[in-house]
């Protein structure tokens, strides 16, 4: 590509740019009990505001949400939406949103591969005397992601369209591989980095304790 080219693509309005090419943009889950202490509900509420303004600008820059799919979710329209009110109420508020603008909502998960997941994780936190059933543990979880982290792929594949933007929320760190013909936009707000420093001191508080205890 010669320079005169270079400039020429940065010049290109963004919307110009990725048109015709499918769009995602992804938001890192965060979770919120009711027993969270205040400091940290106040990072999570500022964290869930900066998603809304982030997403705004980027729809405003290079398109409007056509389709929207959230982690841990297996339904789609209306049934999935209630299931995302239950797991997280913030993501829910901005999936609805998106929805009642226009967008659908939908599943990104197959539901006994999601269940078998939960339920292997739900071993390893167990714990295990034996080292040869951990390590077995171990192996049909990391099977088990492989296979769900290809569904999931696959389900972008087949529900994105051509010139469309998709919301997809999934926790940090998630494995899903995305197709070379969608671009991906991270949403990464600056109360991310609050609420990682503010966890990380907390653990290295308790863990301080511990050991003085």
């Amino acid at each position: 590509m010669s320079m005169a080219e270079q400039i020429g693509e940065i010049k290109k309005p963004p919307a110009e740019r990725f048109k015709g090419r499918k769009k995602l943009y992804l938001v890192p889950l965060i979770f919120l009990s009711e027993q969270a202490p205040e400091e940290y509900k106040e990072k999570c509420n500022r964290y869930w505001q900066q998603v809304v303004e982030q997403l705004s600008n980027l729809e405003a820059k290079i398109g409007k949400v056509s389709r929207v799919y959230h982690e841990s979710i297996s339904l789609s329209d209306e049934e999935g939406l209630k299931f995302v009110e239950k797991l997280n109420p913030d993501s829910y508020q901005i999936a609805k949103s998106k929805c009642d603008n226009g967008a659908i909502f939908e599943a990104i998960e197959e539901n006994d591969l999601l269940q078998e997941i939960m339920d292997w994780e739900r071993c390893l936190l167990l714990g295990f005397v034996s080292e040869k059933v951990a390590r077995k543990v171990s192996e049909f979880y990391t099977e088990a992601s492989r296979k769900r982290h290809e569904f999931m792929t696959k389900k972008l594949d087949e529900t994105l369209q051509g010139d469309e933007a998709g919301l997809l929320f999934i926790r940090e760190g998630h494995g899903v591989q995305f197709s070379s013909d969608i671009e991906v936009f991270s949403v990464f707000p600056p109360a991310l980095d609050e609420i990682h420093r503010w966890l990380r001191d907390q653990a290295s508080k308790k863990q301080k304790e511990e050991v003085e205890d």
